[in-house]
């Protein structure tokens, strides 16, 4: 009887490529899994009858689009979480395609799980770990540290001698990937540090030069931390984040251009565009900056930048994952409210806030005339706050008396 192997399919260059390779080195029965995370029609289309063409005996298509904002993507922004204070993390959705990959494996009574990472890459570590997490009894396999193929050009060029249809060329080497959060794009000559990026393979994001020279104003409805309602209208989260998308994308907001540490050790370029989600995440902390008093907000700030690393590096379905989140949720128990933007030539824009649970309190920060603080108290806060300096201060002077005494004395031995 042939193995079963699951295959994690986008039908990109790399897992194109991998069904006839899996059965020419394999005794197998390819079953090609996709996960349609919001990467639009354009990619998913035909994609069953193309993993079919290819070798595949059977092809899913797994809607979770929902799933992956809901439980993943909102998350996420609750958390506050950018990788190395910029990127906003859209490969977020390795774990939940893995987790797809063992459900169908086991329904299909497979043997092994194939996935299309590199191996120089974090998505690796992002798919096994998740794997691992939910069972220990499937074999993986990872061609690109086993196969012969050593260059996306070589394996342009196999993909031809198979006659498999790809968008990828020796001209346009780019790798992409594509979600409903964000696109992403590495290789070809962002591999220098030298070159400035070619904003024409932009897929979700205008260039500044095609923005719109009118700004619109936007207003996002929260609670408890997540977003329900666009300019007073509600949305299911996909629609919500796609109308997003759109306007943001429209106006050229959410483009970085980064150099980051990969978890395997190496730096890398990545170009990566998160119009709706740089959106989200202006909202969400100016929300949070009237709604968590000063201790909660520093001590969220902190957690973010681990949340951000672990996330990162692919340990979604760990205890200490469920533990931070238990903390950002008490944080978001009262961060419901209004945020106004404004959004124009990249930039997004306050443009006021508000929330019955708010802590900003104008009778108390006013400039005018006020009837509920004294001034006077101030100086009482200055003394005891100060208080250690002035001690330091008094050691450090009754040092320096001490050291110019004995100065003195030695000077005078020596008379």
């Amino acid at each position: 009887m042939k193995e079963k192997i699951i295959l994690g399919y986008s039908g990109g260059l790399d897992t194109s490529i991998m069904i006839p390779w899996l059965k020419e080195n394999y005794d197998c029965e390819i079953i090609a899994v996709t996960c349609d995370l919001g990467q639009g029609e354009k990619e998913l289309k035909d994609i069953k009858e193309k993993a079919i063409k290819s070798g595949a005996s059977k092809a899913y298509v797994e809607d979770v689009k929902n799933q992956f904002v809901t439980d993943f993507l909102w998350k996420l922004l609750k958390s506050g979480a950018k990788y190395e204070g910029e990127y906003l993390l859209g490969t977020l959705s390795r774990p939940l395609i893995a987790k797809k990959l063992v459900d169908i494996a086991i329904k299909e009574n497979a043997t092994a799980i194939c996935h299309g990472a590199t191996g120089k890459g974090n998505d690796q570590v992002r798919f096994e770990l998740a794997i691992k997490s939910f069972s220990s009894k499937f074999k993986i396999i990872a061609p690109w540290r086993t196969w012969n193929i050593t260059s996306r050009s070589e394996a342009i060029d196999y993909a031809h001698s198979k006659n498999i249809p790809i968008q990828a060329t020796k001209k346009s080497p780019y790798s992409n990937d594509r979600n409903i959060w964000y696109v992403s794009h590495e290789g070809g000559d962002l591999e220098s540090t030298e070159n400035e990026h070619n904003s024409e393979f932009y897929q979700m994001t205008n260039t500044l030069d095609k923005t719109p020279n009118h700004a619109d104003f936007i207003s996002i409805q929260f609670f408890q931390g997540i977003p329900v309602a666009l300019n007073q209208i509600e949305y299911s989260p996909v629609e919500l984040l796609s109308k997003l998308n759109e306007i943001s994308g429209k106006h050229g907001i959410g483009i970085i251009d980064i150099i980051e540490n990969r978890l395997i050790g190496m730096k890398s370029r990545g170009v990566y565009e998160t119009p709706g989600g740089t959106v989200l995440y202006k909202a969400h902390q100016y929300l949070e900056s009237i709604c968590l008093d000063k201790d909660v907000l520093h001590m969220k700030q902190r957690i973010a930048q681990d949340y951000a690393n672990l996330v990162y590096n692919g340990l979604w379905y760990t205890p200490l994952k469920e533990a931070l989140d238990a903390f950002i949720d008490e944080t978001q128990k009262n961060l419901t409210g209004d945020v106004k933007l404004k959004l124009f030539k990249g930039h997004c824009l306050f443009s006021g806030a508000q929330s019955p649970s708010s802590l900003y309190h104008k009778d108390f920060s006013t400039f005018e005339k006020d009837d509920v603080y004294d001034q006077f108290d101030a100086q009482g806060f200055i003394q005891i706050y100060g208080l250690p300096i002035k001690i330091n201060s008094i050691m450090k002077e009754n040092s320096l008396k001490n050291f110019h005494s004995i100065e003195n004395m030695r000077e005078n031995n020596k008379l």
